[in-house]
C-alpha cells in the first residue's frame, strides 16, 4: 500500500470557476506575487542601507520580509500553475510544499512573538533595552526560530508520509494537511489530533507571549499622562500589531480546530488571504504605519532619482 502511495499524482482541484474567470485570476495572483516580492526586497533593502534602521526591531521585520518572500513563493507558483491546467502534482512534491509551507509559517509565528517581545522590552523597560537585545541576542533568537521551526515540521511530515493514500482529488489549490488527511485509506484520528497538538503548540504559545507582551505595553502606555505621548509611544508597535491580528485571525480559524471535517472551500478562501495577500499586507502596513520606514524609504527614493538624474546628465561616453 506504501509503495502505491509513494507513485500517487495528486489532482489539486483548486476553483471550481469558468475557464475564462481562471484567465483574470491568473494575472491578477501574478500582479499580486510580483508586487509582493517587490515590496518585501523593499523593506529588506531599507532595514540594510539605512543606518537609523539598525536596531533589533527592523532586524527583525528583515529577517520577516525574507521569510514572506519564500513563504509566497513556496504557494503561488504552483498556483498559477493550477489556474492553467496544470493541476498535478506528486506525492513527494506535495509532501515538499508542506514541509515548507508550515515550516515557514511557523518561523513566522516565532519572529512575530520575538517581536512582541522586543517591543515590550523598549516600552516597558527602556533604560535595559540596548544591554538585553542587541545585536548577538537578536542574531541568536532568530536562529533559534528557524531552527526550531524547521525541525518541529520536518517530524509531522515524516509522520504523514508513512500514510497509504486511496484518493488523488486533493480539494485545494494547494496541499495542506486536512484535504491530503481525507484521501487516506486508515483512520487518521491520531494523526489530526498530532496535527492538532501542533498547532496549538506552534500558533497558540506564540499568541500567548504576544498578548502578555501586549498587555504590558498597553498599561505602561496608558500611565503616559499626555495623550501625544501615548500616541507616540503606541505608535512603535501599531504596524506590528496589525500584523498580528491579520495573520493569527486566518491561520486559527483554519488550523487550531480538533477536526479535518469544517467545510474546506471556506479554508480555501481563508487560505488564499493568509498564503497570497497577507505577505503583501504586511510590507504595505510597515511602510504607511511606520514613521521611520516612511523616511527611510523617501530618503532611498531621493537617493535613487539623484543618481539616476546623475546618469542622464553625465551620461557614459
Amino acid at each position: 500500500m506504501r509503495n502505491r502511495s509513494a507513485q500517487i499524482s495528486f489532482q489539486l482541484l483548486g476553483f471550481s470557476i469558468i475557464p475564462q474567470l481562471q484567465v483574470m485570476l491568473f494575472f491578477i495572483f501574478l500582479a499580486i506575487y510580483i508586487l509582493t516580492v517587490l515590496a518585501n526586497i523593499t523593506i529588506i533593502m531599507l532595514v540594510r542601507v539605512d543606518h537609523r534602521l539598525h536596531s533589533p526591531m527592523y532586524l527583525l521585520l528583515g529577517h520577516l520580509s525574507f521569510l514572506e518572500i519564500w513563504y509566497t513563493s513556496t504557494i503561488v507558483p504552483k498556483l498559477l500553475a493550477n489556474l492553467m491546467q496544470n493541476k498535478t502534482i506528486s506525492l513527494p512534491g506535495c509532501l515538499t510544499q508542506i514541509y515548507f509551507y508550515f515550516s515557514l509559517g511557523s518561523t513566522e509565528f516565532f519572529l512575530l512573538g520575538l517581536m512582541a517581545v522586543d517591543r515590550y522590552l523598549a516600552i516597558c523597560n527602556p533604560l535595559h533595552y540596548a544591554i538585553i537585545i542587541n545585536g548577538r541576542v537578536c542574531l541568536q533568537a532568530t536562529t533559534a526560530c528557524w531552527s526550531v521551526a524547521f525541525v518541529a515540521v520536518f517530524f509531522l511530515v515524516i509522520l504523514i508520509s508513512q500514510l497509504p493514500f486511496c484518493g488523488t482529488e486533493v480539494n485545494h489549490f494547494f496541499c495542506d494537511i486536512p484535504p491530503l488527511l481525507r484521501l487516506c485509506c486508515l483512520d487518521t484520528q491520531v494523526v489530526e489530533k498530532v496535527v492538532f497538538l501542533f498547532a496549538c503548540f506552534i500558533i497558540l504559545s506564540s499568541f500567548l507571549v504576544t498578548i502578555i507582551s501586549y498587555v504590558f505595553i498597553i498599561s505602561t502606555i496608558l500611565k503616559i499622562s499626555s495623550t501625544k505621548g501615548r500616541h507616540k509611544t503606541f505608535s512603535t508597535c501599531a504596524s506590528h500589531f496589525t500584523v498580528v491580528v491579520i495573520l493569527y485571525g486566518t491561520v486559527i480559524f483554519i488550523y487550531v480546530r480538533p477536526s479535518v471535517a469544517y467545510a474546506l472551500d471556506i479554508n480555501k478562501v481563508v487560505g488564499l488571504l493568509n498564503t497570497v495577500v497577507t505577505p503583501l499586507l504586511n510590507p504595505i502596513i510597515y511602510c504607511l504605519r511606520n514613521k521611520e520606514v516612511k523616511e527611510a524609504q523617501k530618503k532611498l527614493l531621493k537617493k535613487l532619482a539623484h543618481l539616476s538624474w546623475k546618469g542622464t546628465t553625465h551620461p557614459i561616453t
